[in-house]
């Protein structure tokens, strides 16, 4: 079990810096105008929090994300708080839906990265692909 749980927290890890090296180099000026869109007040970034938690069904994966941006330098720390709260909003509400569990999504995210990233010729897959398989090693490691 303790096996497990290194590596679970070591996949984890190792997901959210690889997608955040990739988000950083693929992201540029578009990403950062649609984060900074959807974070320019607290009430918008709320509800763009449970929206994105409801999608996704984990306000970690969320808070994951944020942390990401933060890191990759497209977000600051101020315009994470309202998402924050939005992702905790939104855990409440999933928790009255039906459970569903991001970890039948982690292989899927990873294949599609994969396939993404062998796309010859077309940097913006390769870069997205690189982003779905940090995204699917968080989710594994989840």
């Amino acid at each position: 079990m303790v096996l497990e749980l290194a590596g679970g927290l070591a996949l984890f890890l190792f997901g959210m810096d690889h997608m955040s090296v990739a988000l950083r180099r693929s992201a540029g000026d578009r990403l950062r105008r649609i984060l900074r869109l959807l974070t320019r007040n607290r009430v918008v970034g709320v509800f763009a929090g449970a929206l994105i938690t409801m999608l996704i069904q984990s306000s970690g994966a969320t808070t994951v994300l944020l942390v990401s941006f933060v890191r990759a330098g497209l977000m600051s720390f101020g315009q994470t708080l309202g998402v924050i709260l939005g992702a905790d909003i939104g855990t409440t509400v999933t928790a009255q839906l039906i459970a569903f569990d991001v970890g039948h999504l982690a292989l899927p995210t990873i294949a599609l990265g994969f396939v993404l990233r062998q796309v010859k010729g077309r940097v913006g897959f390769k870069d997205a692909g690189e982003v779905l398989i940090g995204v699917g090693m968080l989710f594994f490691g989840l």
